[in-house]
């Protein structure tokens, strides 16, 4: 499916900053927020979705109350480098309900996973499913977090003077 490319003005911006911070606030109260009719608030926020502006939407759970948890930092590095090879793995790590977030890195390792397991065990059983077993994987090493000073799934967006200059550059 083709996304369509689309123009942001600061609406947009403004729209896409709140939904960011709180995906669950209703199309009457972005519209009110923002000083937009509801039908084009809705269809701002529809159209942003179209275009691929806004991948999916999800809620953010309090592990402390899903019980306890063991988020680990796992640097990998496999024998080859060529795209299969990293290619096959990406996919296999990718799939595994446990791996959070996946990034080829350069320079150091070929990978830095981000995974979350319920203990120790469980993190065992990951490292079987996923480093032992694969042939192709030359060195794992992980980091146990003790604690999470900040995690925030936003994406930075430009500021709004940052916006503003861009605009009237384009115009000049």
């Amino acid at each position: 499916m083709q996304m369509k490319s689309i123009t942001l003005d600061s609406v947009d911006w403004q729209l896409l900053e709140a939904l960011q911070q709180d995906s669950s606030q209703s199309n009457l109260s972005l519209a009110e927020r923002f000083g937009l009719s509801a039908a084009t608030c809705l269809r701002r926020v529809r159209r942003l979705r179209e275009s691929g502006w806004i991948v999916r939407e999800a809620a953010v759970l309090d592990p402390a109350r899903v019980g306890a948890l063991l988020t680990a930092v796992i640097e990998v590095s496999l024998d080859r480098q060529d795209a299969a090879a990293l290619e096959a793995f990406e996919v296999r790590v990718v799939a595994d309900r446990a791996v959070q977030q996946c990034y080829r890195v350069s320079p150091g390792p070929d990978f830095v996973l981000i995974a979350t397991v319920r203990d120790m065990p469980g993190y065992q059983a990951l490292a079987q499913r996923l480093f032992t077993t694969d042939a192709s994987v030359r060195n794992v090493k992980a980091f146990f977090s003790v604690k999470c000073a900040k995690f925030d799934p936003r994406v930075p967006l430009p500021t709004p003077s940052a916006l503003s200059v861009a605009a009237s550059s384009s115009r000049s």
